[in-house]
């Protein structure tokens, strides 16, 4: 009992019960959090002060007398324990961390963080600036060793096989455009360049001067023809003008859009050639359908269109019209035997994409025009709520359409006409469209955009740039005579002249059609194949068609692939095979057209011989 109640003693031996000891530990406490011992010592002393005066009776009688130095009896318990002595020092460490650094860091923080982001952007500029040195030393450097390269005596020796080299070189540079960041159009120009200066190094200027201003000029025909069709419809699509087309279509499903446009584009390349009516339909779809993703989708079929109709009439395809001027072909007969597998061409692949691309699913969603109601396809239509609906024609918006579209129609009449290139029949109604915008809107300033000259810096340059490096790439392999080689090899080795019509339609697919239908006119002699023969009838449908396998096959791919900004590894993961599919129905569609009849007619002969043979078995 006396151990619980006595905890400790005094100096002098008195007794101090713990309770009393434990409120001076209290206090201790108290004290502590004051931060000051001149505060502790005098509590000590008030409280030992009124312990003394309030009690001398019973046990606690003894300890008065000895609380009167109860200072010293604190300092006994204070050494005792060392753990309270520390308190005041950590309060007043803490007290020091919650303040301080808030005071005194923030100004700091803020000096160092604008020096660290000039030092960071002059770091990065200075990065920069040496990573464009080094890029302009590497190109310099490519340049140079490849003037070296082509100026090479092995180069002189192996010409056409150093030709082959740099044109697969460059066709894989445009093919791997995204992956390498090289524009296409650079590529094709360097290409173009590099093919040339091997032939002029190597055969003289003598030889090759008069071969680059002929192939120079007939390019120029295409570039100007491309470049009049771009601005005629740039006008017009200024103007609003193809509005009147688009509020027209009622499509309810985007299956049927495609199949609508896919007609559309077939006859209207009869009329036209391809490469206008794949440049008209594009401008259309931009207005038709808001989504690149699908708009891309329905160009493509396009281009499909636009050559299977451009491959049944002498004006609808260059490669037609080219072998419509030798006297290989005639009009009638043309129109008549090609337009069956013509149809059958653009048939297959439209169901195919039709049928199973995502693209071409669901209720068509349109800029302008009608609007499917999703809750009930097969309800009325719906007016959709856009703002383009609200914009009708600009001023003279349906003159400005019917003269544009009437321009575009004058050019194959003006060639049939005159017996001119078709690009001066183009410049010709570009010319007049020009004038009569300018009397329209003479004196309006604020229109300046529906003008000619602000129309031409809407084109696409880039696009024609790379149809130049192209053209004249493969003029440079038709002067060499690579191509001439390439139809005898076929000639040689292939006995049919089917095949040979069927190959070389596939070979279009990765060479322009122009150079090669021009090297097999050049190969057989129209006293061996007359006029309308199977043969030049197969390589009008096939080189024309064919195009369409891959997106730089054929004039109106190329302008496509500039206009929507479509690549070669979209094209040929998408579109390559339905349109192989319908190429190859197609060539079938016309054996078994041409070749039918005669298995036909000898169907009796057949039928005997057969029964001779059965006769014959041991049965």
């Amino acid at each position: 009992m006396a151990s619980s109640t006595f905890a400790r003693s005094s100096g002098n031996g008195a007794r101090i019960p713990a309770r009393v000891i434990h409120r001076r530990q209290k206090s201790t406490l108290s004290v502590a959090s004051s931060r000051s011992s001149q505060y502790c010592c005098m509590q000590s002393s008030s409280f030992g002060s009124s312990l003394n005066a309030g009690g001398g009776a019973g046990r606690f009688g003894g300890v008065s007398a000895s609380l009167s130095n109860v200072g010293n009896v604190h300092g006994g318990i204070a050494a005792a324990t060392p753990r309270l002595p520390r308190l005041p020092t950590l309060a007043k460490k803490n007290t020091v961390r919650s303040k301080q650094p808030l005071r005194a860091a923030g100004p700091e923080v803020e000096v160092v963080t604008a020096e660290t982001e000039e030092e960071l952007k002059k770091k990065e500029e200075d990065k920069e600036e040496k990573a464009t040195l080094f890029k302009a030393i590497g190109v310099g450097a490519l340049v140079s060793m490849s003037l070296g390269i082509l100026d090479h005596d092995w180069v002189g020796a192996h010409q056409e096989l150093s030709l082959t080299i740099v044109f697969i070189i460059g066709y894989i540079g445009i093919i791997l455009e995204e992956e390498l960041a090289f524009n296409k159009s650079g590529v094709g120009l360097v290409m173009a360049v590099a093919l040339w200066t091997i032939r002029v190094l190597h055969s003289g200027p003598g030889e090759v001067d008069p071969e680059l201003q002929e192939k120079l000029g007939e390019t120029s025909e295409v570039l100007f023809f491309l470049m009049g069709a771009m601005t005629i419809v740039e006008i017009v699509d200024a103007h609003q003008g193809f509005n009147l087309i688009t509020k027209s279509i009622k499509a309810k499903t985007n299956k049927e859009l495609l199949y609508f446009i896919g007609t559309i584009t077939f006859f209207m390349s009869a009329i036209l050639d391809n490469l206008t009516s794949t440049i008209v339909m594009v401008s259309l779809l931009r207005k038709l359908i808001p989504d690149p993703d699908r708009r891309k989708y329905f160009g493509a079929a396009v281009v499909i269109a636009a050559n299977a109709g451009g491959a049944w009439t002498p004006i609808g395809d260059v490669t037609t019209t080219m072998l419509w001027i030798n006297g290989n072909l005639s009009t009638f007969a043309t129109m008549r035997d090609i337009f069956l597998p013509s149809v059958v061409s653009l048939a297959v692949p439209m169901w195919i994409m039709g049928e199973f691309a995502e693209e071409a699913q669901g209720v068509c969603e349109r800029n302008v025009g009608c609007l499917v109601d999703p809750d009930n396809p097969d309800g009325p239509m719906l007016e959709e709520n856009n703002p383009n609906d609200e914009v009708e024609l600009a001023p003279s918006g349906k003159i400005i359409f019917f003269f544009g579209v009437g321009c575009l129609l004058f050019v194959p009449v003006f060639k049939s006409l005159t017996g001119l290139p078709p690009y001066l029949g183009m410049l010709a109604g570009l010319g007049s469209l020009w004038l009569l915008t300018d009397a329209i809107h003479y004196g309006e300033e604020e229109r300046s955009q529906l003008k000619v000259p602000d129309a031409l810096s809407r084109i696409d340059t880039q696009g024609v740039l790379f149809f130049l490096g192209i053209l004249m790439s493969i003029a440079s392999l038709d002067t060499a005579g690579l191509l001439k080689d390439l139809a005898e090899v076929l000639e040689n080795n292939i006995p049919s002249q089917e095949i040979v019509a069927t190959v070389i339609g596939l070979a279009s697919a990765v060479i322009d059609n122009v150079p090669l239908v021009a090297a097999t006119m050049g190969m057989y002699d129209t006293t061996q194949y007359p006029m309308d023969d199977e043969l030049w009838q197969l390589i009008a449908y096939c080189a024309g068609t064919g195009g369409s396998i891959l997106i730089i096959g054929s004039a109106a791919g190329v302008a496509f692939m500039g206009m929507e900004k479509a690549n070669f590894g979209w094209y040929f993961q998408k579109i390559s095979g339905p349109a192989l599919a319908g190429y190859l129905a197609g060539v079938g569609t016309y054996l078994g057209v041409h070749y039918g009849g005669a298995m036909l007619g000898a169907a009796p002969a057949i039928a005997a011989g057969a029964s001779d043979v059965i006769d014959v078995l041991p049965l």
